[in-house]
């Protein structure tokens, strides 16, 4: 088996499952991942672990020193033994991070972006951090040196191209979803349950949502939103709910098991994404893919790659982003129309098989890592 590294900066934050669950599913390959430090979130293998910062007091001095010039010999020495054949780094800004081994380790490195990083306007971002410090000083290097880059849609890759990279480096790759196990139980009995899954931030949509809620509400009282996610705006959503809203619940951040529940007993997934004043955008949110695999029908935006998962009319509903009428419109549609939502619901898991299966991607991925090893 052959050894590609994983590389994030953070190891593995909870909203990340779709890194470990696509590496794990690699046939070929074996995947080790290796980061700045770990964080709470994904649980990972701790023999294909590896840290350059352990959370000791000289940690942070050891981490700030690898990006800023890649120096972290005793793990660098680790990941040498391991042969990899090449670096997958994870987002644009570990790609830049990963930059000063890819050369010492003569290996390719392909790096991923998803979504912010691709798209938040480099006047917000470039000094916001040390991680895009170092990005922005190093991406002409980045453009020139790296193998191949992916994007988890075409909305991605073009927002690229704008910024310069080369085109015939950049391409597409969506990730997927494991529809064995994202499958609806016909068991259970939906409810009148709109459903939201995400991080409480500006992206999100999460205030549009809610307004539009206040509408659905006062036509169909029963209605519920149920808001599984947090982050920095849940406070104060929290408070516009309370204002707005008749029956709501926040449940913060819950393992996949409860959102599965939740997604077989909902009657929709509303995801209400908004360019945000930064310019950060979704790249294509797993969340759409997996309700659809549920059979559940989706009411969302004409934002980023969206409308590349999810089929207007046919899969679920898109409106223009901040669009508040049209998010109450067609919730309302496919809570009060029956056989409308039966189609939908089909016809989302029927388009999610053929066009968004994690084996089957996981496969084309295999197929990328080959082709960059033969040339």
């Amino acid at each position: 088996m052959k050894t590609v590294v994983m590389f994030s900066s953070l190891l593995l934050p909870p909203s990340q499952t779709f890194i470990k669950a696509q590496a794990e599913e690699l046939q070929q390959f074996i995947p080790y991942y290796i980061g700045c430090r770990r964080v709470e979130g994904l649980s990972l293998p701790a023999d294909r672990t590896g840290v350059i910062n352990p959370g000791h007091l000289s940690g942070k001095t050891q981490e700030a020193l690898f990006k800023l010039s890649g120096f972290a010999p005793k793990l660098y020495r680790q990941v040498q033994q391991l042969n990899p054949v090449l670096i997958h780094a994870q987002f644009g800004l570990s790609g830049a991070l990963a930059l000063p081994w890819a050369r010492s380790l003569k290996v390719p490195l392909l790096v991923h972006f998803r979504g912010a990083d691709a798209t938040v306007k480099p006047e917000h971002a470039r000094y916001s951090s040390l991680n895009h410090w170092v990005y922005f000083r190093r991406i002409a290097a980045l453009k020139r040196e790296t193998r191949l880059f992916l994007t988890v849609s075409q909305f991605i890759r073009d927002k690229l191209l704008e910024q310069g990279f080369p085109p015939e480096k950049v391409r597409p790759h969506y990730h997927g979803v494991d529809v064995t196990h994202f499958r609806p139980d016909p068991t259970l009995s939906r409810q009148p349950v709109v459903l939201f899954v995400g991080r409480l931030t500006e992206k999100k949509g999460g205030e549009y949502l809610i307004r539009a809620m206040a509408q659905v509400q006062t036509i169909l009282p029963d209605t519920e939103l149920v808001m599984i996610g947090d982050g920095p705006l849940r406070s104060e959503l929290e408070t516009l709910a309370a204002k707005q809203l008749r029956r709501y619940q926040f449940l913060g951040v819950q393992p996949q098991t409860v959102v599965k529940d939740w997604m077989n007993r909902a009657r929709l997934l509303a995801t209400p994404s908004v360019t945000a004043a930064q310019g950060d955008s979704e790249g294509l949110p797993n969340v759409v893919l997996e309700a659809q695999a549920m059979a559940l029908p989706v009411v969302s935006t004409l934002h980023a790659g969206i409308p590349e998962a999810v089929i207007h009319g046919e899969t679920g509903f898109l409106s223009p982003e901040r669009d508040i009428e049209g998010l109450a419109d067609h919730s309302l549609r496919l809570l009060k129309d029956p056989d409308l939502w039966r189609r939908f619901s089909l016809k989302g898991r029927e388009h999610v098989q053929a066009h968004f299966n994690r084996h089957q991607q996981t496969r084309v991925l295999e197929e990328i890592y080959d082709g960059i090893l033969r040339n």
